[in-house]
């Protein structure tokens, strides 16, 4: 039986790791991409696994065209899997005292806006068939505000609660949804953090727990299992307290280039 998987973000880091993980024959593969030439890559590497493989070059905050790809794709080939992967880090800029506030509007864009570009156009036709599921890319950093990343700790804290208000809604109708929030996944985007990064790990061992993770209909599926439930302690710590811990975990964040 085909089964046909969604990846946004799927160029690079844990998107591109996801869209290894998932080619097999049998599979269809949407990917999504900003970076055509990369893009032409990741999907030949999948293809030479026995996927079959439609491509779009599309910048997710392009709601329109979002809709048009994702609902075409979804009358050739019905989508049982759609993950939310794109996103974007801003941060503190070395030297700065706070992130640029064009860099912190585009952020919000990418991983809210572009998220919910990514998902909606396939919920009705998933609660028409009555089966689908949703994978939606948050953070560790949705369970904590911190200082030198408010813009993408915000946009990650409001993933989380979308997808989780999805889950209760959409359970009934057969459809699994869940959020992902690792920590430091080693990809480009990590690289440009300047900082403590404990307990990181490689973006193949990522994409396997997600995997796992999704076929158990984890509601949140949180990596690694220590970091997480520290991140998220001290997240509900009284602010005077949390702020005098957090003042040893401080980063910036190198502009992209």
């Amino acid at each position: 039986m085909t089964r046909t998987v969604v990846i946004s973000g799927a160029t690079s880091g844990v998107g591109q790791a996801l869209a290894q993980r998932y080619a097999a024959p049998g599979t269809v593969l949407g990917l999504i991409g900003r970076d055509v030439e990369r893009l032409r890559r990741v999907a030949a590497d999948a293809r030479q696994r026995g996927a079959t493989v439609v491509t779009a070059a599309i910048d997710v905050c392009d709601r329109a065209a979002m809709y048009a790809w994702s609902r075409q794709l979804d009358r050739d080939h019905p989508i049982d899997l759609v993950i939310a992967n794109a996103g974007v880090m801003e941060g503190t800029p070395p030297g700065g005292v706070i992130e640029p506030a064009n860099a912190a509007y585009d952020l919000m864009r990418t991983n809210v806006l572009g998220v919910m570009n990514t998902v909606q156009p396939v919920l009705d036709a998933m609660v028409a068939r009555g089966r689908g599921q949703v994978a939606i890319m948050s953070s560790i950093a949705a369970f904590i505000p911190l200082a030198d990343s408010p813009s993408y700790c915000a946009s990650k804290s409001a993933v989380l609660s979308y997808g989780l208000s999805l889950r209760a809604l959409l359970a009934r109708r057969g459809i699994r949804v869940s959020v992902i929030c690792p920590g430091y996944i080693e990809t480009p985007m990590m690289l440009r953090e300047n900082g403590p990064k404990p307990f990181k790990m490689s973006v193949e061992r990522a994409a396997n727990l997600i995997a796992t993770g999704l076929e158990r209909d984890r509601a949140v599926i949180s990596f690694p299992a220590f970091f997480a439930w520290m991140t998220w302690l001290n997240g509900i710590l009284p602010d005077c307290l949390r702020r005098q811990l957090s003042r040893s975990f401080r980063f910036t964040v190198s502009p992209r280039g």
